[in-house]
Parts: structure tokens; sequence; C-alpha cells
């Protein structure tokens, strides 16, 4: 079987997170929904290269899904493990100084999460600049990551910087709904993610697309009983592709509240 089509992998190397943002839908649940809590942990590092082994290259692979993919332990050699694909992570950044040398020339991009009334975010931007002046010229491409409204002050002292800065709007804790402003459709009515996407957590267990899943409702497999391409090209999965093509996402469980197309909103 092939992997035709998949563009998008994320590999959840840890769902433990060292950061509590207000907007997070895992704190959410644990406040208001604790039968849905997650049981926070580790990859294990064979999962890991079984997961390099059966991807094409030139995919993207990125290290994270709701937790804060530098904590875990073997995090540099995890990323070196992955020499043919694009590799990236989303950060909130708390570790970038200290994770330094696993970080440089082992990432191509790392974006780090700015979030809207951040109590740490003087915090925040000293580790980012610090970081920055250890990387030098050297890779990864950094990026800042605005989630929802920056206020001014902050965005002139990121200026110094010099890096891109790319935007998304907030939505629902609770998952890709109740967005502050409408998201964009593409022209062909179909989601992108739906499409070219993949998403694997800790335990193995394989998604459609990234979006917050606490009843797990994308999942359409497990790579502990089959491959990556079976899951892919899974009855279950073209079912649902076909409800999209069909313009009938809504009868995809996941995808029935949800009001992103994989297009990134800013």
């Amino acid at each position: 079987m092939k992997l035709h089509g998949l563009c998008f992998v994320n590999v959840e190397l840890t769902s433990r997170c060292n950061k509590k943002c207000w907007i997070c839908g895992r704190r959410k649940v644990e406040r208001d929904y604790p039968e849905l809590t997650l049981k926070y942990g580790d990859m294990d590092f064979e999962m890991v290269k079984e997961i390099e082994r059966q991807l094409p290259p030139n995919v993207v692979v990125q290290f994270h899904k709701d937790g804060e993919g530098l904590l875990y332990p073997r995090f540099g050699e995890a990323v070196s493990l992955f020499k043919n694909q694009i590799k990236c992570i989303t950060t909130n950044g708390k570790l970038l100084v200290e994770k330094a040398s696993e970080i440089i020339d082992n990432l191509d991009t790392i974006s780090i999460s700015i979030v809207e009334n951040d109590d740490a975010a003087l915090e925040q931007d000293k580790i980012i600049k610090r970081f920055l002046q250890i990387k030098g010229e050297k890779k990864p491409f950094v990026n800042l990551r605005y989630v929802g409204e920056i206020n001014e002050k902050r965005q002139d002292r990121h200026k110094e910087f010099q890096l891109l800065t790319v935007r998304r709007v907030l939505h629902s804790p609770m998952g890709s709904f109740h967005y502050r402003k409408k998201t964009t459709v593409p022209e062909i009515g179909i989601c992108l993610d739906m499409l070219n996407h993949l998403v694997i957590n800790r335990e193995g267990k394989v998604s459609i697309c990234v979006r917050f899943d606490p009843k797990e409702l994308g999942v359409i497999g497990n790579i502990k009983h089959k491959t990556i391409a079976e899951i892919w090209n899974s009855e279950q999965r073209i079912k649902w592709l076909e409800y999209h093509k069909r313009g009938e996402r809504k009868r995809v469980p996941l995808c029935s509240y949800c009001e992103f197309w994989g297009v990134p909103t800013s």
C-alpha cells in the first residue's frame, strides 16, 4: 500500500505540557470534564523509530499534538531519526535555551506560540531572544505564531527579532469552532486536513487531523496493530473522505461540529 497524498504527519512525542495557557482545551477538560482527562506521558522510543521507517521522504513531520514536544526526554535523538523528512515543531518556547543543542541544526522549522494575555510574556520574550543569539544563522527557520490578539507593545518588542509572524484566530478551548472570525474555506470545498494529514498520538492512535479531540472521534486506527499505509488507505478514512467530497462532512463525527477547513485563519 502507498501513502499517496499524505503531506503532514503529527507525531506526539509527549502529551505532557509545562505551561497552563488559559486558552488550552486540556485545562478546560481537567476542570469541567474530568472523565475525559488525558493520561499524560511519552511515546515509546521504539514507536518513534517504527514511524520513521514507514514514512516516505519530504513528508512534513511535526513533533507535537496537544503537549509540549520539547519535554520529550530524548527529543534530539527522536528528531534526528527523520533524516529524509521536513522536521518541524510548534512550541511554547520555555525550553528553547535548555534544549538548544537538540534543536539547532536538527529541526528545519520551529514555530513559537505567542498567546494573547499571557502572564509570562516578558519571560518568554527573553528566552526567545537568548535562543536566537545561540542559534545565529543555523537552522531551524523560526517564526512567531500569534494566537489571538497580541498587544502593540509586545509586537513592537518582537520587531528586533526580525522573524516571520503568522497569526491564528482564537476558537473554543474544546475544539475548532466558535472562531472569533469566519474561517477560510478552500475553493474545492474539501477540508485540506482530510486530504493530506494524519496524527499519531503518543499511544500510537492515529487520527484524521490535529484538531482537539478529547472524545477521540477522529481516531481511525493504531500503529500497534496496522501500518500507517494500511490506516491511511483504510475503509473508515476513505468513507469519511467520500463524505467530504460530496459536501457531507457533517456525517463525520469529529467534522460535524468543526469549523476548520485545513486553511489556517489569520
